[in-house]
């Protein structure tokens, strides 16, 4: 065993010992106290990695909306799966098919159904200029933001003329591992009507598709989960900016 496994594993073991949690242990149920009693079945592997036990933040006690005493925080992971108002957690060696990851957070792929999905796409999305703004001829600060669940976002480019080119944006730093990158780029309007979108690629590689992408990848029917697709804003000659709308047929 290499190093770095052989010391992932003396840790995983240690906090086995710790807390008590046999080897066999493969998967943790977190149930929160709201009225749906929302209930995700998570890898245990993902409690040994970074996830937390939330009850506070930026110096002060979270709030009720938040899901105040306490809740699960699982960095990169679904926001569904980040339960709020926590109040049990229980192991198993396998999924416990709750109603909300059986029922709901479900969606098909061709003529499969894919049940468990944990992390987030890579997504970015512009900010400004956005409705119900409107720009003025000359220079144009186009503002947005980022993330991915998979790690860092990699880049982003922006296209001014409906997808036809595009350019690489400026990153705000610090670009953190599964958090909000800014972005911005300086784009020079001469009145004309356009689109403007943005596309960002993480560092596993992943490109952020088209929805014309993600149809063809999960079928005609993909579902209203994990879509991340490039949007658009439409630029009037006048400057009106209105969100582009997409049908998937």
């Amino acid at each position: 065993m290499i190093p770095i496994l052989r010391e992932a594993r003396q840790k995983e073991l240690k906090a086995d010992k710790e807390s008590g949690i046999s080897d066999q242990a493969k998967w943790f149920l977190a149930e929160g106290s709201d009225a749906a009693v929302m209930t995700r079945s998570i890898p245990i592997a993902k409690a040994w990695d970074d996830a937390m036990i939330v009850y506070a933040q930026n110096g002060e006690a979270i709030r009720p909306e938040q899901g105040y005493p306490i809740r699960l925080l699982l960095p990169g992971f679904e926001g569904n799966m980040n339960i709020k108002w926590i109040r049990r957690i229980e192991l198993s060696d396998e999924p416990y098919m709750t109603r909300e990851e059986t029922s709901k957070y479900t969606y098909p792929v061709k003529d499969k159904i894919r049940m468990f999905s944990f992390e987030l796409d890579a997504r970015s999305i512009i900010t400004c200029p956005s409705y119900p703004q409107k720009v003025n001829k000359g220079w144009v600060e186009i503002r947005g933001i980022s993330w991915s669940g998979r790690g860092k976002v990699e880049k982003v480019e922006v296209s001014t003329d409906a997808g036809k080119t595009w350019q690489l944006a400026t990153l705000q730093e610090p670009v953190l591992s599964k958090a909000h990158t800014y972005f911005r780029y300086l784009w020079n309007w001469k009145g004309e009507a356009t689109e403007i979108l943005s596309r960002v690629t993480d560092e596993t590689g992943y490109l952020q598709p088209t929805l014309a992408q993600l149809v063809e990848a999960r079928g005609p029917n993909p579902g209203g989960y994990h879509m991340n697709p490039i949007t658009a804003w439409e630029i009037k000659n006048d400057g009106t900016v209105l969100f582009k709308p997409e049908t998937i047929k």
